[in-house]
């Protein structure tokens, strides 16, 4: 991890994470496909969570609409079984 301290000291720190396997697969093969470090891509990655405080796991605010259609209403009760099996002979 890199941080500036006010001298404009650029410092490193190791940590040790515990990452699921799946997880370090993919992170492997991105940084590979990006040709870039794991740890830069971890970096970035944890750059932009916090950058988002809360955000980690939460719907977006703004979902789009749902579609509605005008279905033209029921053709039967469905609690009426003569009237539902009659639909369903129809078909």
């Amino acid at each position: 991890m890199t941080y500036r301290n006010t001298g404009n000291m650029v410092c490193h720190m190791k940590t040790t994470l515990n990452i699921d396997e799946t997880v370090m697969q993919r992170l492997r093969e991105e940084a590979a496909r990006r040709g870039t470090t794991m740890s830069a891509l971890v970096e970035a990655g944890l750059r932009r969570v916090l950058a988002a405080p809360g955000s980690l796991g939460a719907p977006p605010e703004t979902l789009p609409p749902l579609p509605v259609w005008k279905s033209g209403g029921f053709k039967v009760d469905i609690a009426n079984r003569e009237e539902l099996y009659r639909i369903l002979d129809e078909g």
